[in-house]
């Protein structure tokens, strides 16, 4: 009898004890809520402040046609900022509870339509479609996602919060609260030899938006030097009389205005083959 007493009794503490785990409140993602500071896959957790949000998209001059993605989306702040703007915008974030707080979050501000959250890797997530990219990481992953950028559709605008991209210079810098974004426009790729009509030559050589070369026409040399706003080129051949010329590239072809003393004319150049 003792025995089974004790069995019994054992067997009601087991009951009670799992009826007790029951009854109490179990936590959810919908209770998920992110810590500054908190762990992540390549940095910590710290929220952008809202008004360097809206700071970083009046830099990219982000409009309804644009095509928006951040790369490590956080709480998705930044990408529901951009939605709201009328952009289709994207979130990429590696901590699966981060992305269903942004999407509960997107719908909360009415924009679950415009806003979408990726939960992924941002080094295996295809962005080359972006037209804007925005990001909040450390220097070397800036680096690292440096060459990727590189190759995205010429014009394509890249701010980050904080960091820079090492030796390549932003081409436009804002700050909001103490707080530093900076901007790239994605260059067009030029380097190389173009052929200008009449048996003209351009050499160029490019260092991310800035360039520079030699410019052979008419028997004569001239240094040139000038810089790359996405898929616009300016740049002045320095002799007497100083040649200024602008234009526009597009793929192996390029054209635009020269400008001299004497005035106006329009030029034209095609990649020379290899």
């Amino acid at each position: 009898m003792h025995y089974l007493s004790l069995l019994a009794t054992r067997v009601l503490t087991v009951l009670l004890a799992a009826a007790s785990f029951a009854c109490a409140p179990i936590s959810t993602a919908q209770d998920y809520t992110p810590t500054v500071g908190q762990e992540g896959k390549d940095v910590i957790w710290v929220p952008t402040p809202q008004s360097l949000v809206d700071k970083m998209l009046d830099m990219a001059k982000l409009t309804p046609k644009d095509i928006h993605y951040d790369l490590g989306s956080g709480d998705g702040r930044t990408v529901i900022t951009a939605a709201k703007r009328g952009a289709q915008a994207y979130g990429v974030e590696f901590n699966p509870d981060m992305v269903k707080l942004s999407e509960r979050n997107a719908a909360k501000e009415g924009v679950a339509g415009k806003a979408k959250f990726i939960n992924g890797d941002i080094f295996q997530t295809d962005f080359s479609h972006a037209t804007v990219v925005t990001l909040y990481l450390l220097p070397s992953l800036n680096v690292k996602l440096r060459p990727t950028i590189l190759k995205m559709k010429p014009g394509t605008r890249v701010v980050s919060h904080a960091f820079t991209m090492d030796d390549w210079q932003a081409d436009q810098t804002e700050t909001a609260e103490g707080r530093t974004a900076y901007m790239w426009i994605v260059p067009a790729p030029v380097s190389g030899k173009w052929q200008l009509p009449g048996a003209g030559e351009l050499t160029l050589k490019q260092t991310y938006q800035m360039i520079s070369g030699v410019l052979k026409q008419g028997g004569k040399e001239r240094i040139v030097k000038g810089r790359l706003t996405g898929d616009q080129i300016t740049f002045a051949a320095d002799a007497d009389p100083r040649l200024e010329f602008s234009g526009r590239v597009s793929g192996s072809s390029m054209q635009g205005t020269a400008r001299d003393p004497a005035g106006e004319s329009k030029w034209s150049a095609t990649r020379a083959a290899n």
